[in-house]
């Protein structure tokens, strides 16, 4: 075997030349590339199953500071199977995001045996094992929202995910809805299989609304589909979200038209083509900054797989979904919607995804409601779980119960990220804007209160009694001021606030329904969801402190109020906003000058 050592100046798609790999892609940090290998002739359905018995995995190893990336890879069919709807072919491939400059080195391990690809025994060399190249990677020249040139979203300790190139903390907003948002009707091999009755064409997702948002040079697949979800994502993006929320398998669950297999009651093999399209969708995401949360299951399919347990089943389908997406810069794994597996169970889950992804990717929960202590009690501490994602029946204790597990997961000397993904009713959630124009008890209770208490972030669930609701909604405009609330909402915190820093602090005010985060001495921001004022302890703190405002409903620059300056060292009143005592809610920034 013998190495290749790729210009810096041929940062292009086109192949390069190594043993027995092929080398494609930007071979920049952060972005996407892939090694193919031309290994045994099969196909979906031969024997032995090339997704089982086989079992490829790629060491690439950081030349200058021996950095080690074990990067899982998978069968390919012919290698372009998205645009071709191949099922067959000799391709076998490896997807890895650098995050390193320089010259990385990479071998092939290719193993056969039964089941080999689910860790039942070590298997036996065949084929291309052994194969051995290298390539080196320059730098980024991704800015704006792209994360490749943010890096990877991370947990690092704190209550909010980090970019690992930029350092930025995120906070999101964005969709839970539709959370079949991968029942497209141009993916190959789609169809409804008798889930819950909408209102869409052979129940399967169109996004004909958003064919307008697609744009010349996005990408497509099999001469010219595509172009409605890809639109879609366009305009959740334009309108300042950065996060989508979408089921990866709901077999048997409420739509029963997103599954990765070839068949709607197949365990074992995969379609080529259809992840193949799936990673288009999910690389767009990556250029216009959408963190993708994959959800793994819900609870009418949380027992599908081996039973519930941790058997070959999951296995496969772990691996072929971190194989085929773990490269993605924004990936969350959540564990399942409303979790009914056992507390051992989700454990194992967890360690599992841990084990395998070479990202780390952030892992977390959904359960009901109901369930929060049963479920996130035993996982507090855990070291392969990041947080919950929180499912809320009713909008009041929103507030309340981000700041609890906050709280204890501190205490319990894990920090998790504490995420709002679903909100009730769930005939309710968040209403078309014809509805409700200006969604008073979401931005109030479940927005702000979230962001708070030293939340994450939110994602907007549609409930099933309004139009363009969690299964069926084809328009993200039907919804199109919520997006617009929750970009104020964002770029507030991410303009004004060191939000990293702070801590909810609801004690130092007088009001009663007020939220305060506070950085003590130096910043403090009080949420008053019905106007008026409030009196802020400033015992034990010295200096003059600004007293400005901001309008949540419509924007703008920060405004002085009745009050634009207190001095610490008591309690002060801040005042009123402009114009005078309201009903409605106004953000207080108290700042140390």
């Amino acid at each position: 075997m013998y190495r290749c050592f790729l210009s810096l100046l041929l940062l292009t798609s086109l192949p390069a030349f190594a043993a027995t790999g092929t080398v494609t892609g930007e071979l920049r940090k952060w972005h996407r590339i892939d090694v193919t290998f031309s290994g045994p002739q099969t196909s979906e359905t031969a024997s032995p199953n090339p997704f089982r018995d086989y079992r490829l995995d790629v060491t690439f190893v950081h030349r200058a500071t021996g950095a080690r990336r074990v990067v899982p890879g998978y069968y390919a069919a012919d290698g372009n199977a998205a645009q071709t709807g191949a099922t067959s072919g000799n391709k076998w491939r490896v997807h890895f995001a650098p995050d390193k400059e320089g010259t990385w080195d990479y071998k092939a391990s290719f193993r056969a045996g039964k089941d080999v690809a689910a860790g039942v025994g070590t298997g036996t060399a065949t084929s291309f094992n052994g194969a051995s190249g290298a390539f080196t990677v320059g730098p980024t020249n991704k800015t704006g929202r792209d994360f490749r040139g943010k890096g990877l979203l991370r947990h690092t300790g704190g209550h909010h995910l980090r970019f690992a190139q930029t350092g930025e903390p995120f906070l999101k907003g964005g969709a839970d809805s539709p959370e079949n948002f991968f029942a497209y009707f141009e993916f190959d091999n789609t169809q409804d299989n008798g889930g819950t009755a909408n209102s869409l064409v052979d129940g399967l997702h169109r996004y004909e609304p958003h064919v307008q948002d697609w744009r010349t040079g996005n990408p497509t697949w099999g001469s010219g589909k595509g172009k409605g979800i890809i639109g879609a994502l366009n305009y959740l993006a334009d309108k300042g979200m950065n996060s989508v929320y979408a089921l990866t398998m709901n077999v048997n669950g409420d739509g029963r038209e997103v599954y990765p297999w070839t068949a709607y009651g197949e365990r074992y093999r995969f379609d080529c083509s259809k992840l193949g399209q799936w990673e288009i969708v999910l690389a767009h995401m990556d250029a216009l900054g959408l963190m993708q949360h994959l959800v793994t299951q819900e609870t009418e399919n949380d027992q599908l797989l081996d039973g519930g347990a941790l058997g070959v089943q999951r296995k496969l389908y772990y691996r072929e979904l971190i194989a085929r997406f773990g490269h993605h810069l924004g990936v969350v794994w959540n564990l399942g919607e409303e979790n009914t597996n056992t507390d051992a169970q989700r454990k194992q889950f967890a360690d599992f995804f841990k084990s395998l992804d070479p990202y780390d990717h952030p892992v977390v929960v959904h359960t009901y409601p109901t369930q929060y202590d049963a479920v996130y009690n035993p996982l507090l501490g855990y070291p392969t779980v990041e947080g919950p994602s929180l499912q809320m029946g009713s909008l009041g204790p929103v507030h309340s119960e981000t700041v609890k597990w906050i709280d204890r997961s501190a205490a319990a000397g894990r920090k998790w990220f504490v995420s709002l993904d679903e909100i009730g009713p769930a005939g309710t959630g968040v209403k078309p804007d014809a509805d409700d124009f200006w969604h008073d008890a979401v931005r109030k209770q479940a927005l702000w209160g979230n962001l708070m208490a030293g939340g994450a972030g939110v994602e907007w669930y549609f409930g099933y009694s309004y139009p363009d609701a969690d299964l069926n909604c084809e328009d993200w405009r039907s919804r199109d001021h919520m997006w617009d609330l929750t970009r104020l909402a964002l770029d507030f915190f991410r303009t004004h606030l060191p939000f990293t820093e702070m801590v909810h602090a609801d004690g130092l005010t007088s009001a009663s329904a007020d939220y305060v985060l506070a950085k003590a001495g130096q910043v403090y921001a009080i949420y008053l969801p019905n106007g008026g004022t409030a009196n802020l302890s400033l015992a034990g703190v010295s200096g003059s402190f600004d007293v400005r405002w901001f309008d949540p409903r419509n924007g703008g620059d920060l405004r002085i109020g009745s009050i634009a300056t207190v001095s610490g060292g008591a309690t002060v009143t801040i005042g009123n906003p402009p114009g005078g005592a309201t009903t409605q809610d106004w953000v207080a920034l108290v700042r140390k000058r």
